[in-house]
């Protein structure tokens, strides 16, 4: 099913990206969801018990001299830090070198950082590999959200983008209960509990590292770096694995596409073209990170605080409490995921943002009034994040789709980057005192904060979000490498869809 065919001056006339996108789910698409997208368990996992265990690890006989306060302050600013750099070093790289060769070093980046943090014996150690293991996770996003939009189908390709990045949650909600067991002393000293939940982080992700190896490389990211003919070979041996799955053949694959293929490309096309070319776009993608960056610190930054000051519940007992908010979290993608590409991702962007938004003014208003307890405030914020967390996921989806390929990484790191930091750095300096005040009216004003920018964000999308379902990645932004294109052609694409009589895209260039 080769239909690629040569033409002068390194160009390819080709159908894979278009045969990528006609496949139906299939087994192959399991083996790139658990091998790709199981690290986002591991992330929350990693948060939520460093968390978890600040209390523990600053106790004597932990085996650490090191306080609550550098746990939770310098400890965590510095794997932001990490987060943020290796987001950007990973994301150039990604671009640069393939999905695959990054997506495997930053995992063992990630894993060699994580157990050296379990066996800290002084806080430098601690705070070097604390900042190595986000070193390791922000690369992951780069790396790992290309080659997911890049291998799954366009049909499912909303749905399944959101769900992976929600998984993080599942990971919270795993280390909250693992962090109650953990650090029962009955079960584990004061210096060998906290260890251990690090070291759990390690044999899981060396289970992932184990699938991981066979998740192949992205044939779009072949098909422009000299590969084109490793791209027809390996989607030629998918859709032979697919059909006999499935026990038919495959439809004929829609149009064809030709690119010139290239080596690298440097930082000044790329800011030219996410920012020259795109800036709608850019400024959609800048609203929704910043947007849910906000919201997720006004709440989960505080949440201990705000259950342990103004309700009185024990400290040890916290930990159900996020349990409860990491599950409806998960919730959000999981039920919510399959409306983006369906109803649309405007619709679904914009009314996920201005809903979870207006849901935390009501909240604030609730507690404002002191007419709630520690169950209905933790029942409310999964309602408000339940939403927020599909929103928040699909600022993922939404940044990894709507720029060119060649810029694909680079994008994703860079929003990245812009929301872990407004969400690590500005966040906490922010909210921390407002939180911890022991005043009502402080913890109102820092959800009514997080509920104005993730409203704000909700608007902007309802102006800027792409109609990108059901749509390929080459049609929502024409790759750099497309031997038609050119800056004249690729500014029309920040335009509005067109759209048919009965509200369909008409799958022109836009």
């Amino acid at each position: 099913m080769n239909d690629g065919r040569r033409l002068p001056a390194d160009t390819m006339t080709t159908k894979v990206p278009a045969r990528l996108d006609r496949l139906p789910w299939s087994r192959w698409h399991w083996m790139i969801v658990i091998g790709l997208g199981t690290v986002w368990i591991l992330d929350g996992l990693e948060v939520t018990v460093v968390g978890a265990i600040a209390g523990r690890i600053s106790e004597d006989g932990s085996g650490l001299d090191i306080s609550s306060a550098q746990v939770t302050g310098v400890a965590a600013a510095l794997y932001v830090a990490g987060a943020c750099s290796g987001a950007l070093f990973f994301g150039r790289l990604t671009d640069r070198y393939g999905r695959k060769r990054l997506f495997l070093v930053t995992l063992a980046l990630y894993l060699a950082a994580t157990a050296l943090t379990a066996v800290s014996f002084s806080v430098w150690w601690f705070f070097l590999f604390r900042f190595l293991t986000g070193f390791g996770i922000g690369g992951e996003y780069a790396a790992i959200n290309s080659a997911i939009d890049e291998l799954i189908p366009s049909k499912y390709r909303g749905r399944v983008d959101l769900i992976i990045n929600g998984s993080y949650w599942l990971g919270a909600m795993g280390g909250a209960l693992l962090s109650v067991v953990a650090l029962n002393t009955d079960l584990f000293p004061k210096d060998i509990g906290w260890r251990l939940t690090f070291a759990l982080s390690v044999v899981l992700g060396l289970v992932i590292l184990l699938v991981r190896r066979h998740v192949p490389e992205s044939p779009r990211w072949m098909l422009i770096h000299g590969r084109a003919k490793d791209a027809e070979r390996l989607v030629d041996e998918v859709e032979h694995e697919v059909e006999q799955d499935s026990g038919r053949p495959l439809p004929d694959a829609g149009n064809e596409m030709t690119v010139r293929q290239r080596g690298t490309i440097g930082f000044g096309e790329i800011a030219r073209t996410v920012f020259r070319v795109y800036p709608r776009r850019a400024t959609l993608g800048f609203a929704l990170f910043v947007g849910q960056a906000f919201l997720y610190n006004a709440i989960t930054f505080g949440f201990g605080s705000i259950l342990v000051t103004f309700f009185d519940v024990p400290t040890g007992s916290t930990g159900y409490f996020f349990a409860a908010i990491a599950f409806g979290n998960f919730l959000g993608p999981l039920l919510l995921g399959r409306l983006f590409d369906t109803w649309g991702r405007r619709p679904m962007i914009a009314g996920t943002y201005i809903l979870s938004g207006l849901l935390l003014f009501a909240t604030a208003a609730l507690f404002g009034a002191g007419v709630l307890t520690a169950t209905t405030m933790t029942l409310c914020w999964c309602v408000v994040l339940f939403f927020a967390s599909a929103g928040a996921s699909s600022a993922y989806l939404t940044v990894s789709e709507i720029f060119p390929m060649e810029t694909r990484a680079m994008s994703i790191a860079f929003f990245y980057a812009i929301g872990t930091a407004a969400g690590g750095i500005s966040g906490p300096l922010v909210f921390a005192g407002l939180t911890e005040s022991g005043a009502v009216s402080d913890a109102v004003l820092a959800f009514c904060i997080g509920a104005t920018l993730m409203v704000l964000a909700g608007v902007v999308a309802f102006f800027f979000a792409v109609a990108a379902e059901g749509r390929s990645l080459e049609d929502i932004a024409t790759p750099l490498s497309a031997q038609s294109s050119d800056a004249q052609d690729r500014t029309t694409q920040d335009a509005p869809v067109p759209r048919q009589s009965d509200g369909r895209a008409t799958g022109h260039r836009t």
